[in-house]
């Protein structure tokens, strides 16, 4: 026994020593690749696409070329890597290749600021932004989404013509740079927000998208990486945040829960989902760099979206655009220049799936430039490649169904949910928002069955067609389950005469009602069955509905005196 004993001790001793080496092993290799800084840029290969999956959870990757991995890592993570025993090579970091001149840093006085051929400083940034809305006060303002980790504003403007409304509209979401050494769309998203503004009343196109989407662009989701190096440039740029965290594995995940990365929630992260919160967000997109590709849904799962072939349908339309302004090798690889993200590789904690399943919003990462931060000479360049793409894809957020939902009786809105039957699945269900009742169900063309529920209504189905680059308009009345229920806008009055009835019955107007009087009949699942109009000089109406199906109607007079309601079984 004393020998078996002294064996375990041994061995445990021995482990434990081959553990300790191991820790101070790393930690001097860490020391050495980190020196200073607190991420670091690297690649190295694997054998089997399927180690992804399990790397994926430890590195932040960034790109997968065949066999070939480039991924970015914090020191916690750079070790747990070193424990997999993979060989690597250390890259240098993308944001720190250009000098300042190569940036345009500062940007020369005498020069327009509205060329944007150059990267900003933050304090630059700060004015223009401020400067879009009291230029054009009536289509623009600011908002502050929040603060980053050392207390940079978090901001995007919102352009309509009804600025300082939510007007019942399709609300649109562009954003760039939750890296923040990929800032290509930093000033490509500042370039549009100008463009639309100084366009808006003189380009019917542009005069009409602003018209009928309420627009929200915020050009830099994380000035603390791009601004890593100091305000006065972005050279020295890193991906993560000032605390060396990827924003964009920071989100709850579809798969993997509500912290994947393992870490807490950053205050970047925490302030977009409270914006997300406040604001119905339909469509968007969020800009990225490293690669030129059009990167839909899912990336944290292999099943694909419900929505699948409409993800195609408008990832092709912009590519195919930017096809049309940029030479065959801009956005050539991949599947003629888009991917389903899984496909290329999966990702936890990504922005996309977090709206696309917990906000109800088809939001899509697009990778606009190889090279992460180029030279300040090629934005225009990039600029003119996508401008017409980036117009196109705003349109598609007034495309498909779309609509209000309200109460049959009072006419106020809803919030319900909109089911596509035979269709629907892992929350591409949407919902209608409060005050408006608004809803936007975006879908590729075809013939579908659209379900519509809410609390205290009955369920309504309406089929609806859908074809691409057209709106179809669905309003939907819902018809409360207990119409006797008192509201205080609604007067519940007898008013049919005899109840039960064969189908037909005197409607006798209430007493207080003087002038035109309206009546609508609607069935219990919300159908009109009778819309009519009647003069003030009658007290009473004949109605004559006996080849309606038996069942319980609901009845609306609407007149100068309010609004009354009534219901009627017929046998």
């Amino acid at each position: 026994m004393k020998k078996v004993l002294l064996t375990i001790i041994i061995a445990f001793t021995a482990s434990f020593f081959s553990f300790s080496f191991a820790q101070d092993s790393h930690q001097a290799v860490i020391n050495k690749v980190f020196g200073e800084d607190g991420e670091v840029y690297f690649k190295f290969n694997i054998t089997d696409r399927n180690e992804i999956n399990t790397l994926t959870h430890i590195i932040s990757i960034d790109n997968v070329k065949d066999n070939e991995v480039y991924a970015y890592a914090n020191r916690k993570e750079f070790s747990l890597f070193l424990d997999a025993g993979y060989s690597y090579t250390i890259l240098p970091h993308p944001g720190s290749l250009l000098t300042d001149a190569e940036l345009m840093n500062p940007h020369p006085a005498d020069a327009p600021s509205t060329v944007w051929n150059f990267y900003p400083t933050y304090d630059q940034y700060l004015s223009y932004m401020a400067g879009f809305a009291s230029a054009y006060p009536d289509i623009c303002k600011v908002d502050t989404i929040g603060y980053t980790k050392q207390n940079r504003l978090l901001l995007a403007v919102k352009i309509s013509d009804s600025v300082n409304n939510e007007d019942g509209e399709p609300q649109f979401f562009y954003s760039s740079s939750i890296h923040g050494d990929e800032i290509t769309g930093y000033v490509m998203t500042l370039h549009l927000i100008d463009s639309l503004l100084t366009s808006y009343g003189n380009s019917p196109r542009i005069t009409d998208i602003v018209n009928n989407t309420e627009i929200f662009i915020c050009p830099l989701a994380n000035p603390d990486g791009t601004y890593h190096g100091g305000n006065n440039s972005v050279n020295g740029a890193i991906r993560y945040n000032a605390n060396y965290i990827d924003l964009n594995r920071n989100y709850p995940d579809p798969e993997d829960g509500q912290h994947p990365d393992g870490e807490e929630w950053q205050p970047e992260t925490v302030a977009f989902m409270a914006f997300a919160d406040s604001n119905h967000f339909n469509m968007g997109a969020n800009f990225h760099g490293g690669s030129e590709v059009f990167n839909y849904p899912w990336d944290t799962w292999a099943k694909r979206a419900a929505d699948d072939a409409w993800w195609q349908y408008v990832g092709h339309e912009f590519v195919d655009t930017v096809h049309s302004y940029a030479p065959s090798y801009y956005f050539g690889d991949f599947n003629n220049g888009i991917t389903n993200g899984y496909d290329w590789y999966t990702i936890s904690g990504g922005r996309q799936d977090y709206m696309n399943y917990f906000k109800y919003c088809r939001e899509v990462t697009i990778e606009i430039s190889n090279t992460k931060l180029p030279s300040a000479s090629k934005l225009l360049t990039f600029w003119n490649y996508n401008y017409h793409s980036l117009l196109n894809f705003l349109e598609q957020a007034n495309y498909s169904i779309q609509g209000r939902i309200t109460d049959t009786v009072t006419g106020e809105p809803l919030s319900a949910k909109v089911f596509i039957l035979g269709h629907d699945k892992d929350n591409s269900f949407v919902f209608s928002k409060l005050p408006s009742g608004f809803y936007s169900r975006l879908l590729n063309e075809g013939t579908y069955s659209l379900s519509f529920t809410c609390d205290g209504y009955f369920s309504k189905t309406v089929t609806a067609d859908v074809v691409n680059h057209q709106q179809t308009r669905l309003d939907v009345q819902m018809v409360p389950l207990n119409i006797s229920v008192e509201n205080r806008d609604v007067k519940h009055v007898s008013m049919a005469f005899p109840n039960p009835s064969d189908g037909n019955f005197r409607l006798v107007f209430p007493a207080t009602s003087k002038g035109q009087s309206h009546v609508e009949i609607y069935n219990s699942t919300g159908a009109q069955v009778l819309n009519q109009s009647y003069p003030g000089n009658l007290s009473s109406v004949e109605m004559n509905l006996g080849n309606l199906s038996a069942g319980l109607y609901f009845i609306k007079v609407e007149s100068p005196a309010g609004i009354f309601s009534d219901r009627i079984v017929i046998y």
